[in-house]
């Protein structure tokens, strides 16, 4: 088989035509560091390889251009990855991005779960769920969230200053905050507990 046409295309691909007919668009930067040029001569396993290695270094752009946004975890990178390339060259681009020490599981989930219990206020149980959604190890999850953990009934107090302290003289407005503080993760018998030291009249937990 021979080359008989390279042809730029946009995003930073390139159609090669073999035998003067369209075979498959690659990756400019692969074929440029690979030397390919028109004229040459191409066996199926040759081609192959190209194609392999122009869609890891696709995979490994579309890494760094998604990590240059926000932190992801390497499970969350490989499957954003895999949308537009092979899950073949998307796991060999999170396995350089470790390499490189640009991306870290570890790190990811100290971040976001700090995030998680700061910005948002999320029980321990919502933030190991939500590191789980993100790829994280079940058993990494769970030790970060409880190391980072700060304490519930502050967490609730929280909560319930910045949403619900205007709502609660009313058995409405006490059940919206006690359904809220649940969506968060917290267990009924924490979220009462503070709701009466804060005066509130002991709810029935079966009204909830």
């Amino acid at each position: 088989m021979i080359i008989t046409g390279i042809e730029p295309r946009k995003k930073g691909l390139s159609a090669l035509y073999i035998d003067g007919e369209f075979a498959v668009k690659l990756d400019t930067k692969t074929i440029l560091e690979n030397r390919i040029k028109i004229g040459q001569s191409v066996d199926d396993e040759q081609l192959h390889e190209l194609i392999k290695k122009s869609d890891l270094q696709r995979a490994k752009d579309k890494a760094l251009w998604l990590i240059s946004y926000r932190d992801h975890s390497g499970k969350e990178l490989e499957d954003k990855i895999s949308r537009t390339c092979d899950r073949e060259a998307a796991k060999g681009a999170v396995e350089r991005m470790e390499e490189l020490g640009l991306i870290n599981d570890e790190s990811f989930a100290r971040r976001y779960a700090s995030q998680l219990y700061n910005n948002k206020r999320l029980a321990k149980s919502a933030v190991i769920y939500k590191l789980y959604e993100k790829g994280i190890d079940k058993e990494l999850a769970l030790e970060i969230a409880e190391e980072l953990e700060p304490e519930c009934e502050s967490q609730i107090y929280a909560v319930i200053e910045k949403k619900y302290k205007n709502v609660l003289g009313d058995e409405k407005g006490r059940k919206r905050a006690v359904a809220g503080l649940q969506r968060l993760g917290y267990r009924y018998s924490d979220i009462k507990r503070v709701l009466e030291q804060l005066g509130d009249e002991e709810i029935p937990l079966e009204d909830y």
